[in-house]
């Protein structure tokens, strides 16, 4: 029971945290940092996929080395399958499994285990949730629905936070456009 305890209170915690965030970019900094203290991980990164290059793109990252960040493109294709079929990916091993595109990297870097889960939006996978181990990890099914429902708040936070940011944008305008009408009329 107190493990289901940790999770509620991770979700709790992240969502009141999330709460608070009006950039999209706060939303994955918030969710990375809070998912690698909830699994007690090595590292969390956010990644969303780039419709053009196929490509994951680094949002957000805790715990991992700049030399790992950069070590080279996730291609959206090619990699660890979570973002391409909405389905979690558990690996034990990432030396032993042929889904990891950087596995020196990753043995340097000092992981061992992931887990990685798609981020969705409007039942379209915008990205990757993915928690880096530096012990080997028997990911349960908790964990997986853990990391799952982060990773659909995350989504729908940086969804919510991108139409804050066009509505303020649409009502700066509208302003302005009024401004400009009064303006004009006065004359």
């Amino acid at each position: 029971m107190e493990k289901h305890a940790m999770y509620y209170d991770t979700i709790v915690k992240l969502t009141n945290a999330i709460s608070q965030c009006r950039d999209p970019e706060e939303v994955a900094l918030v969710t990375s940092e809070s998912v690698k203290t909830a699994f007690n991980a090595k590292g969390c990164s956010v990644f969303l996929v780039d419709r053009e290059t196929r490509e994951l793109g680094l949002v957000a990252s805790s715990g991992l080395s700049q030399e790992y960040l950069n070590k080279g493109p996730v291609h959206f294709m090619q990699t660890i399958k979570e973002a391409k079929d909405a389905v979690p990916i558990a690996i034990y091993d990432v030396m032993d499994d042929p889904r990891i595109e950087y596995p020196k990297m990753a043995k340097k870097e000092g992981i061992v285990s992931l887990l990685g889960v798609p981020i969705i939006s409007h039942d379209k996978i915008i990205g990757a949730l993915r928690v880096y181990t530096a012990e080997p990890w028997e990911i349960s099914h908790s964990d997986i629905t853990l990391a799952q429902a982060v990773a659909l708040i995350c989504g729908m936070a940086m969804d919510m936070c991108r139409m804050y940011k066009g509505y303020k944008t649409s009502i700066e305008i509208l302003k302005n456009m009024r401004d400009k009408n009064r303006y004009q009329s006065n004359n």
